[in-house]
């Protein structure tokens, strides 16, 4: 069980674009100035990085290493939530006895892409045009574990808000023709989470996502005042003393609109037309060296980021930035990324899990989608289904073994935060990042108070 509560908000009421960004320091500040905080850092996402990249394994082991990995610890607590229920696998199931089992949930859905569609004259692609959900009122749960597969039936159970991939256990009992009928349900939870520190002052974690550098319809003057106002060169004393406090600094993915000009930046083309291809990733790189000079910087590749398209997705290549990659403070990260700021843990993707679980389940709200995915105990459930990963067959590490306190999302429709009680006092602050380039969002995270402070740039003047 998750309780819900709205994440406690730092910053003026009802002003959310700061005026004061472009005013004069004042003669007290000029005379002091002022020096950046620091904060200690650890990195946590070892399991994110890919020692070997080969692809000559099935997929099923994915599965199959995700049941047996999480299997026992789900096991511990269905066996004290129902006490006496024999568990039973699903090829031996005994008629007219409650048992408990424990799978992998398939979700059957008609409408659910397929690159068989195009060779069906009765079905195209056509029909799919334009969705940006696949969901169906006949959409069906089967369970699969290590022995066969069975429907599951029942009132209570949530089909619409299940995905394909999702580890759960049913109690219920096995109805005639093949079906379980289910009459309660239980997923992993949310994991344990290490206590939260107690910090003397305040400082700040800046995330943002989709800068879409090379968008023709962003405004850059956003861009140009997002950077200054984080390496302190705008705003007011009391604004430059708030950006002084600022340890790091998370993009969460989707650096460019587009990786098609650097695909088309080949040597057989003119150099005018080579510069034209190149300019937005070396935009790019000039903003993030100015950055990186400043304030320690973490970068996370995106979908539309040229990087491998497999989750996990690799750090960026060096060579994208030879400006900001000469900063020791400059750091190029995996997606999912997760790190640890003076004893608080990040945990963040950039977007491409809570897409995919977002068209196929009946939930609008993005940060519910979020807190499901903590109760499911699983980072990627929808990999590789409907969203590609690596062929891992010895680990999983999309499975959350413990709790963040931070659990970010980027490249989002819009900014939403939310704070999410767990079942044994977990606390974890969700938080949607819009995408920066259409809403010039820059989201602060205070580490004492774990409050968000959201930022808003415009170029506009008339706003």
């Amino acid at each position: 069980m998750v309780t819900e509560a709205g994440a406690e908000l730092e910053g003026p009421s009802g002003r959310p674009k700061y005026d004061d960004l472009l005013s004069n320091p004042t003669s007290d500040a000029q005379a002091a100035g002022h020096m950046r905080a620091s904060a200690e850092y650890k990195q946590k996402g070892d399991r994110f990085r890919l020692a070997t990249q080969a692809f000559d394994r099935q997929y099923a082991h994915i599965y199959f290493q995700r049941l047996m990995l999480m299997k026992p610890p789900l096991l511990t607590k269905v066996r004290q939530k129902w006490p006496g229920v024999q568990l039973a696998n699903i090829l031996t199931l005994p008629e007219n006895d409650e048992v408990l089992v424990v799978g992998t949930v398939y979700k059957d859905m008609k409408l659910k892409p397929s690159i068989l569609d195009e060779y069906v004259k009765d079905r195209g692609a056509s029909q799919l045009v334009g969705r940006t959900k696949f969901i169906g009122a006949d959409d069906s749960i089967i369970l699969e574990d290590e022995s066969a597969r069975m429907k599951l039936r029942g009132e209570g159970l949530p089909v619409g808000q299940l995905v394909t991939g999702v580890v759960m256990a049913v109690k219920g009992v096995a109805a005639p023709g093949g079906d379980f009928q289910v009459n309660a349900f239980c997923f992993a939870n949310m994991a344990p989470q290490a206590p939260l520190p107690s910090l003397s002052e305040d400082k700040y974690v800046a995330l943002v996502s989709g800068l879409g550098v090379g968008d023709d319809a962003a405004d850059p003057l956003k861009l140009s005042l997002l950077v200054d106002y984080l390496v302190g060169s705008l705003a007011s004393d009391e604004e430059q003393t708030r950006v002084s406090k600022i340890v790091r600094v998370v993009v969460a993915g989707g650096l460019l609109k587009s990786t098609e000009g650097l695909l088309q930046a080949t040597t057989h083309k003119q150099p005018r037309q080579q510069a034209a291809a190149l300019a937005p990733i070396r935009e790019v790189d000039m903003c993030l060296s100015e950055l990186a000079g400043a304030v320690p910087v973490e970068v996370m590749p995106g979908n539309n980021d040229p990087a491998n398209h497999s989750l996990p997705q690799q750090p960026l290549h060096r060579c994208l930035f030879p400006l900001a990659s000469s900063f020791t403070s400059f750091n190029r990260v995996t997606n999912p990324h997760e790190f640890e700021v003076d004893g608080i843990s990040f945990l963040g993707t950039s977007g491409q899990n809570l897409d995919d679980i977002y068209k196929y389940s009946v939930e609008e709200n993005r940060l519910t989608l979020l807190q499901r995915v903590l109760e499911w105990g699983h980072l990627v459930p929808t990999a590789p289904d409907t969203l590609t990963c690596y062929p891992l067959s010895d680990s999983d590490p999309f499975i959350l073994q413990s709790a963040p306190h931070v659990f970010f999302v980027g490249n989002q429709p819009a900014y939403s935060s939310q704070m999410v009680t767990g079942p044994e006092g977990q606390k974890v602050l969700l938080i949607s990042l819009p995408r920066f380039s259409s809403s010039g969002s820059l989201i602060l995270v205070n580490l004492k108070s774990l409050a968000v402070h959201p930022i808003q740039f415009d170029a506009d003047i008339s706003v």
